[in-house]
């Protein structure tokens, strides 16, 4: 994690294979309509409040065949993690993706205290 000059903010970045399937035959390389996969990551450091986060595509493995149909988005932001998700449907064959992400955000501070 990354810390700003301001002690308060905080950038974590890291990258996650999603999937690699066209090996073992699963369903995105197979299938046809709906299909969902979801990696869970953990930020380095908690954040004090859930962080802004971007997902981006490092690396798609896809057939060509078939017009290439995909949605991937950060869902479930919490303080300490989210949920990548890579969505397809319809003929798109996906053999493998991989995914970068970034996160920005308010970090905890020692002079924070909460009156109850």
């Amino acid at each position: 994690m990354k810390r700003l000059r301001n002690p308060r903010t905080g950038i974590d970045t890291g990258d996650a294979q999603i999937f690699s399937e066209f090996e073992s035959g699963g369903t995105m390389w197979t299938g046809k309509g709906d299909r969902e996969r979801r990696k869970a990551v953990t930020f380095a450091e908690p954040y004090a409040r859930p962080p802004a986060v971007q997902v981006s595509v490092a690396l798609w493995d896809m057939d060509t065949a078939a017009a290439i149909r995909a949605e991937i988005r950060a869902e479930n932001i919490t303080e300490t993690g989210f949920d990548i998700v890579f969505r397809t449907w319809s003929d798109s064959r996906i053999a493998r993706l991989r995914a970068n992400w970034m996160a920005i955000g308010d970090l905890p501070f020692d002079d924070d205290w909460d009156v109850d």
